[in-house]
């Protein structure tokens, strides 16, 4: 939930233990350093259902950084979607839980304080089912482009 004013979460969704679906909270352990902004908050979650009810309630605005594997996508390429969207990125949907869709609508006909903008940061990767904290080397290789490009995203939203 927002505290101490800060209208802004950056969510990074996705497990670092399996290879590329640790992507968006990489990114956003980087950029928590590289752009430390007084009314943003930066976390990460393993899942994209339910739990996003609790972690995102009470913002303005949030913006989710996740993984998406596309049929004839390209490792490395960075996709920005406003909620809702028509691509399903990664963990934004589970069938061991509800959808990140389902969970927004909930949420609102709940009367939960639910962000209005809801914006999506998807890094097109390769491999997700492979159990290491590094990245594949076709991600490895082209991070900092992908690094720059989000963070380029951001700032342009912050400022």
């Amino acid at each position: 939930m927002a505290k101490d004013g800060k209208y802004m979460l950056v969510l990074g969704i996705g497990n670092e233990m399996l290879m590329d679906a640790g992507i968006g909270p990489k990114l956003v352990k980087k950029l928590q350093n590289f752009l430390p902004f007084e009314k943003i908050d930066y976390k990460t979650s393993l899942l994209g259902g339910m739990e996003t009810i609790e972690i995102m309630k009470g913002y303005d605005e949030v913006i989710i950084i996740d993984g998406i594997m596309t049929e004839d996508g390209i490792p490395g390429t960075v996709y920005s979607m406003n909620y809702p969207h028509n691509k399903s990125t990664l963990h934004l949907s589970n069938a061991h839980d509800i959808s990140f869709d389902m969970s927004v609508k909930l949420a609102r006909r709940l009367n939960i304080p639910f962000p209005e903008k809801i914006r999506i940061i998807a890094v097109e990767i390769v491999e997700d089912r492979v159990f290491s904290e590094s990245l594949s080397p076709l991600l490895q290789e082209c991070y900092s482009e992908i690094f720059t490009s989000v963070a380029g995203m951001m700032h342009e939203r912050c400022y």
